[in-house]
């Protein structure tokens, strides 16, 4: 009988590599993120409601200067594997270390703007490098 359940765990390991091998890189990627969510104690961007206080963690795809109403804001795209979330820092141009391909957990209250979800001047926390 315990032959059963071990070839039961071989069969699921070997279905995971075969997953693992047919899965494009973006796939893996946002397996990565969501393990990595998970992990940090963190809630999924898609599970985040409009005026909710949450934290999220992930990985910035993009950062750019973008003024809003003549004011200086850096603008930062945080994918985690489910969906993606605007950080929005007002009145910066620039914050070091925050940069595409970092890792970060962000706390703050989310807002909906145009259908997306916003997070504006929130507490953020760097992932060390290395271990990203």
């Amino acid at each position: 009988m315990s032959a059963a359940p071990r070839t039961e765990k071989q069969a699921g390991r070997f279905r995971r590599m075969l997953d693992r091998l047919s899965s494009s890189q973006g796939e893996l990627e946002s397996e990565e993120l969501r393990e990595d969510t998970q992990a940090s104690g963190c809630i999924r961007i898609s599970d985040c409601g409009d005026r909710q206080i949450v934290k999220v963690t992930g990985t910035l795809r993009t950062v750019t200067l973008r003024p809003l109403a003549g004011v200086p804001a850096l603008e930062a795209e945080l994918f985690d594997g489910t969906a993606p979330l605007d950080v929005v820092w007002l009145g910066r141009r620039s914050i070091v270390g925050i940069e595409p391909g970092r890792k970060l957990i962000a706390t703050g209250r989310i807002s909906m703007s145009h259908g997306r979800r916003v997070l504006f001047n929130p507490k953020y926390e760097l992932r060390p490098l290395g271990q990203e």
